[in-house]
This record gives structure tokens, C-alpha cells and sequence, in this order.
């Protein structure tokens, strides 16, 4: 029996050496840290009805052995302000929602999703060469957009947080595969938060009021025009108009002119032509609540009997001020 006492000590010696192998290997896994800057929209107009776009930051550094490659897979989630597909993301203010998303091309058609949500939308890949000391780090923009279409939202700040494990970022060396395989492995988080702030604005247009052709002014012409008003979603507004540019004219008898000569008229609030549409908050303008869309609000004018001067045409330019 004692010649195989020499072959079970080498084999002994076999698993020593392979448990030290072992041991080596793990003492030089990958480690990884990562960051992702706040993606912030600043102030912008939806009623303006039209894309806002910004970006943020993903940075990674990580370490390792030498030469070898690590696979980061950074999945980010729907944040606080949720989603019902993963396209579009929602910012959120009290109950009113913001589509948007967050994109991992400049063109913004591919969605930065994640591989741990449930949606069709994947994160991108990322590979880190580590270098002779082992070390190597890797940027990546995020690019945001608010969409279009979205004029009938109020006024607020609208935020989404990813926080916790809306941003779960995993990571291992490139031989164990690719983001599928590699899955939530060494999940790390980075939080950030998207902000917008649709701030309450008004537009106002206007068409012309053109009483037309008349001979001797013996009976009243009418005439109207209209006024478009856009203002944000339930902000209050009034608008004004100005007596004009006639030389002593006032808002309840405006003056047209034409080389000195006048025409006088008024403008009103109604069909019936009794209101006078004037300048004074609270006395004599047309109060409103914006819808974040285009109200049309009718001006009424009327030119009142009255002694013809010469023929010629006759203007005046009114000012119509929206005060929200």
C-alpha cells in the first residue's frame, strides 16, 4: 500500500494550486462607479406647440484587470412621473401629466429603456477597455425631449425623480455576454431628475376691421374684426384695446384720419354694440381663461352717423394688450 501514498500527494498538490487560481481571479473583478447628471428643460411654452430638447450626462469609471473589457448595461426606468408603455415617459405637476422621454441617439428615435422593465425599449451598450493599470471610464449623453401637441397643459414645474431602482445599472467583464445574459448583475444605482418648467405666457393677433365703401355717412356702418388670443391653460387673462391714434381720440370715440380730417367710431364688446371695449382692467376689458389653444373673441365696430368729411381712406391702429 505504500507505493500510492506518492500520487495522492500530488494530486493534493493539484487543488492547492488551483484554489489558488481561483483566488486570484475573484481578488480581481471588475468594479464600477457611476453618475448621471440632471436633465433640466429650463423654462419652456407649451402652447408654443413644438419639441424642447436637453440632455444629460451618463458617466462611468471602473476598474479591473488589465487589457480586459467591461459591459455596462445601464437601465433606467420610468421614474416617479411613470409611464404606461415606456414611450412616451410623463413629467409630473400635482395631477397634470408632461410626455416626454429620454433617447439614446440625437435624433431622439431610439428610447433609453431598460432590459428589467417589461417594455420593447432597451438600454444602449457600453464597453470599457480597461487599461495597463487596469482603469477605464466611458461617457454617454442622454438626450431628452418634451414632445409637441401638448398646448392644453397648465402652467407648473414638472419633475420625474429616478430614484432607487429606476436606474439600475449592471455590469460585468465581455466574456460573460451580452446586457441580455448579463441582466441585473452588480445592479448599481445612479439617480437624476428631469425638470421642466411650463411657465404661463399669452400671444394675441389680430385681422383688420374694415367698415368698407360709403358715400355720405347718413346711417351707421358696421363692421367687425377678430382678435386671437393664445394663452396657457387656465391662466386668467384681459385684454385691452387702446384708443388709438387719432389726435384727441378716445376709447368711446376713436378717430380714423386722413390728412387732418377724421372719422369718428367706437369698438364694443358685443353684437349689440352698447359696451365699449376699452383700456382699463376691471372696467372695460374682455376677461378671459386661456385653453392653451386659439380663442377667437370678436370685435364689434361701429361708425356713427355723422358729417362726411373728404373722400379719401381713412385708418387708425389700435393696440390690443393682454394682461395674465
Amino acid at each position: 500500500m505504500t507505493p500510492a501514498a506518492p500520487l495522492l500527494r500530488h494530486l493534493f498538490g493539484v487543488l492547492a494550486f488551483l484554489w489558488v487560481i481561483v483566488t486570484a481571479d475573484v481578488a480581481s473583478a471588475q468594479t464600477c462607479s457611476f453618475s448621471i447628471s440632471n436633465a433640466n428643460f429650463g423654462n419652456i411654452d407649451v402652447t408654443a406647440n413644438t419639441v424642447f430638447d436637453t440632455t444629460a450626462t451618463f458617466s462611468a469609471n471602473c476598474s479591473g484587470i488589465p487589457g480586459r473589457r467591461v459591459r455596462v448595461c445601464p437601465n433606467i426606468d420610468i421614474g416617479t412621473g411613470g409611464s404606461t408603455t415606456g414611450n412616451p415617459r410623463f413629467l409630473l405637476s400635482g395631477g397634470n401629466l408632461l410626455n416626454f422621454n429620454l433617447y439614446s441617439n440625437a435624433a431622439r428615435t431610439t428610447v433609453w429603456g431598460s432590459r428589467l422593465w417589461g417594455f420593447p425599449y432597451n438600454p444602449p451598450t457600453i464597453n470599457i477597455n480597461l487599461n495597463g493599470s487596469g482603469l477605464g471610464s466611458a461617457t454617454r449623453t442622454i438626450f431628452a425631449r418634451v414632445w409637441a401637441a401638448q398646448q392644453t397643459r397648465p402652467a407648473g414645474i414638472y419633475i420625474s425623480a429616478f430614484t432607487g431602482t429606476n436606474t439600475a445599472i449592471a455590469y460585468a467583464y465581455t466574456t460573460v455576454g451580452n446586457c441580455a445574459v448579463i441582466g441585473g448583475t452588480n445592479s448599481t444605482q445612479a439617480p437624476f431628475t428631469v425638470t421642466a418648467t411650463n411657465v404661463t405666457t399669452c400671444t394675441v393677433s389680430a385681422t383688420t376691421v374694415d367698415f368698407g365703401t360709403t358715400g355720405v355717412i347718413q346711417t351707421a356702418v358696421d363692421a367687425t374684426g377678430t382678435l386671437s388670443v393664445i394663452c396657457t391653460a387656465s391662466a386668467p387673462y384681459n385684454i385691452g384695446l387702446n384708443a388709438g391714434t387719432g389726435s384727441g381720440a378716445t376709447v368711446a370715440a376713436r378717430l380714423m384720419t386722413l390728412a387732418g380730417a377724421t372719422i369718428s367710431y367706437s369698438l364694443y364688446t358685443t353684437a349689440a354694440r352698447t359696451t365699449v371695449w376699452g383700456n382699463t382692467i376691471g372696467t372695460d376689458t374682455v376677461t378671459g381663461t386661456g385653453t392653451g389653444l386659439a380663442q377667437t373673441i370678436t370685435v364689434y365696430g361701429r361708425v356713427p352717423v355723422q358729417t362726411t368729411p373728404s373722400p379719401g381712406t381713412y385708418t387708425d391702429t389700435i393696440v390690443a394688450t393682454v394682461t395674465y
